[in-house]
């Protein structure tokens, strides 16, 4: 409970009313938070650094462009089951057993991964690790909602979104980097060193508490099945779907039955069963649901964001890995600057106005690269990327803090579980909707310029003729494999085109997710101010 400081009031001499004073956090609490935060933070960084050197890792142990994707799915599939879970494995293992088993583990693996020899070992160790590095995300934010009080929640919050949204962020550059200059496998081995600090921190700060086994016997076992059936059957769909031609695809439709199927069993197994492993009637709380509606569209643009800007730089701007990364960290480096403010603005001004401002600079970023050109590229990037940062650095925060406002110590599991998994979910979907969307609208744009270029038209013909001259005066001998070069030239150059309006078009769908997250914010009640005292 917070102390009650009594004044006296000098002008009528009577006490005044008790002011709240902050509870004093301890070092090693402090510690634990720090330690936690950054295995949350290597955690997401191992996703974006390991998607941006894919291409080199399928080479390395040869795998083909389409069974490679696996080495990403596998370990996004194991870590969006764990996720929910690791509320109540930490009940049942302790919290210090089971996050340092796990943080340990997660390390061994990731040195495992860069000795891998063929496709199947490292999709089997990549499950394994995003078993391992799942836990690390819902643990930290479950220790920041327990172990620090209200007041001092927004400092852990600010740490935690550095893992949230700028790890998505500066992977790309830090994996770019590494595999262009030291090779692939060093993408696993950066996580040794500073894994070791945090081992140690965790092992130091966490209090060792006894293990209850027995709450294996009492577990949702019926809920944690079909959770984990329904969720890894969903993820496969979202992150294999567009390359299988959707429902096209059988494999894909008797997956998305056995997804509905398992989740929807999922609910109703949770909302009648008299200790569920998610408490999902926390999702009825106003601050909690509507939080929760954002953080999936946070998700969505997140991710989605993550993964369509290196889209485009490596198919229209033939950029590498290294110069891909150069780029994106103007998404990343502002957001350390402005992170470790966020606290400040919360307690200076309404949580909820912090959020929707960086809600708007967000969208506003998606906004600014909807008319881009085949010269959009670095420069062009800049300022778009600069306002995304400044967004995203102004909206995890506050967020998580308005969302779990007022959640019980014994809810807690539940809502990091729920809000964490929400936003992956977000950006499994945002991925897939992006991935659909760029090749239908690619496929329109074609179709609309192609019908400007005729043979019938003086402009297409004078083109190919330039064309035609052009291969000639470079070596073709034969006039008609000329002709033939000119017409393929246009043809990519229409498809470039078609690629270049279909990427603006996704940058506008990213847009309109943040407006929808945007309102869904206007719905948050006020939780108090953030700076006040009292006990969690």
């Amino acid at each position: 409970m917070s102390t009650l400081q009594p004044t006296i009031d000098t002008a009528a001499g009577l006490p005044a009313p008790a002011a709240p004073v902050t509870p004093a956090v301890s070092a090693r609490t402090w510690i634990a938070v720090i330690g936690a935060t950054l295995g949350a933070f290597m955690a997401v960084l191992n996703i974006q650094i390991v998607n941006a050197s894919l291409a080199d890792i399928q080479g390395a142990i040869g795998a083909g462009i389409d069974d490679g994707g696996w080495i990403s799915t596998s370990y996004l599939v194991a870590e969006i089951v764990v996720i929910p879970l690791s509320g109540w494995l930490a009940q049942v293992f302790s919290i210090r057993i089971y996050l340092l088993t796990n943080a340990i583990l997660f390390l061994v693996l990731s040195a495992a991964c860069a000795l891998a020899q063929d496709l199947s070992q490292m999709i089997v160790l990549r499950a394994v690790q995003g078993f391992t590095g799942g836990v690390l995300i819902p643990m930290a934010f479950t220790l920041i909602i327990t172990l620090l009080p209200r007041a001092k929640q927004p400092v852990g919050l600010a740490l935690f979104a550095l893992s949230a949204t700028f790890a998505p962020a500066i992977g790309p550059t830090i994996g770019g980097y590494l595999t262009e200059n030291f090779g692939w496998q060093y993408i696993f081995y950066v996580n040794l060193v500073p894994g070791a600090i945090m081992v140690g921190m965790l092992w130091y700060a966490l209090d060792a508490k006894p293990m209850k086994l027995s709450l294996l016997r009492e577990g949702d076992w019926a809920g944690i099945i079909t959770m984990a059936i329904g969720l890894s059957a969903l993820q496969t769909v979202l992150e294999e779907g567009n390359k299988d031609d959707w429902f096209g695809s059988p494999f894909i439709v008797k997956l998305s039955v056995i997804a509905a199927v398992a989740l929807i069993a999922f609910l109703i197994i949770e909302l009648t069963v008299k200790k569920p492993l998610l408490n999902l009637r926390l999702l009825a709380r106003r601050n909690f649901g509507f939080g929760m509606l954002a953080n999936f569209l946070l998700g969505i643009a997140l991710y989605g964001s993550v993964f369509i800007l290196p889209q485009y730089l490596a198919r229209i701007q033939g950029y590498n890995a290294e110069q891909i990364g150069m780029v994106l960290a103007w998404t990343g480096l502002p957001q350390l600057v402005l992170i470790p403010l966020v606290p400040r603005l919360m307690q200076r001004f309404d949580a909820r106005l912090v959020i929707g401002v960086g809600f708007v600079l967000f969208a506003a970023s998606n906004f600014m690269n909807i008319y881009m050109t085949s010269n959009y590229a670095a420069d062009q990037l800049l300022w778009p990327n600069v306002v995304r940062a400044i967004g995203q650095a102004l909206v995890m925060a506050p967020l998580s803090a308005v969302a779990t406002s007022g959640i019980e110590p014994e809810n807690a599991g539940s809502a990091s579980g729920l809000f964490n998994m929400m936003r992956n979910l977000g950006g499994a979907v945002g991925i897939a909707l992006l991935q659909t969307v760029l090749t239908k609208r690619e496929q329109y744009h074609s179709n609309v310029l192609m019908q400007s270029v005729s043979v019938f038209e003086q402009a297409t013909r004078t083109r190919l003729e330039q064309l035609t001259q052009y291969f000639i005066n470079h070596g073709v001998l034969d006039h008609a494999d000329a002709a033939r070069r000119a017409y393929v030239a246009i043809g990519r150059i229409v498809q470039k085109q078609a690629y270049i309006l279909a990427f603006s078009d996704t940058f506008y769908l990213l847009g309109m997710a943040l407006i929808v997250a945007l309102i869904a914010v206007l719905f948050l009640k006020k939780s108090g101010q953030m700076s006040a005292g009292g006990a969690h």
